[in-house]
């Protein structure tokens, strides 16, 4: 990695479902950056591991088990973060579920709850536990998705959800300013776990490489640089944005 700055020294980052992928990515970055990051997933096993590996590199790490759905596991989240640090500067919202690949009008309604529930819902319950301990100059980020501009097909309610983080970015901007900045990074098409289908079949890899401009697909790194500069103070008169990371994909005019 290239040698990278200390923006986030002495400040208190918590990242959703990030003991692999993006979001394991994203923790990394801001913790190589000097802040203490909070990290956790559905599973112990999973959080051990991933905080073992951060620590290895020099970063204060908490890590802790949060279903994100889960009422009780979201408020210990935010409760064991404040009685360790006494405070949270950065919060990053990046669970997400794709539980099926079925057309609109096909997908079940336990489904689109589930949809609606993991990838939107729970964020804005997160931050409701959270606000009350954020600091002034503190920042909110989602992670939404390319998908959230053109829904593919296969991934199209995934996609519709993904476009209500946009609108919810504008809305939470305006709902926490002056003091919290809230702001969305857009994703491609990056290998991993979660995309795992659609990135290790060779001639879909090839198809989407084809599609950016730069032919290559995104790495957790380039979004875990993109969101750091959001969450910094480098962004320090952004709000309500979203920064697409893409390579170049078609999003918006």
């Amino acid at each position: 990695m290239e040698k990278i700055g200390r923006r986030f020294e002495g400040k208190v980052a918590i990242v959703t479902a990030s003991t692999q992928g993006i979001g394991y990515g994203i923790a990394e970055r801001l913790g190589l950056e000097g802040a203490a990051v909070v990290i956790s997933s559905r599973r112990q096993k999973n959080v051990d591991e991933a905080a073992e590996k951060l620590r290895v590199k020099g970063i204060e790490v908490l890590g802790l088990v949060c279903h994100v759905s889960n009422a009780q596991q979201r408020k210990d989240l935010i409760e064991k973060t404040v009685a360790k640090y006494g405070k949270i500067d950065v919060i990053v919202c990046n669970a997400a579920a794709n539980p099926a690949v079925d057309g609109i009008l096909e997908t079940k309604e336990s489904v689109l709850d589930k949809l609606w529930e993991i990838n939107v819902k729970t964020s804005v319950l997160l931050l409701q536990e959270a606000a009350p301990h954020l600091q002034k100059g503190s920042s909110v980020i989602f992670v939404s998705s390319i998908a959230a501009y053109q829904p593919p097909q296969g991934l199209a309610m995934y996609g519709v959800t993904k476009t209500a983080l946009l609108g919810l970015t504008k809305a939470l901007a305006a709902e926490m300013a002056p003091d919290t900045r809230v702001n969305c990074v857009a994703p491609g098409f990056v290998p991993t776990h979660f995309a795992s289908s659609l990135t290790t079949d060779e001639s879909t890899r090839k198809s989407l490489e084809e599609k950016t401009l730069l032919n290559r697909l995104g790495t957790t790194q380039d979004m875990a640089a993109a969101t750091a500069y959001l969450a910094s103070d480098d962004a320090s008169y952004v709000t309500g944005e979203t920064l697409v990371v893409a390579g170049g994909m078609q999003s918006r005019l």
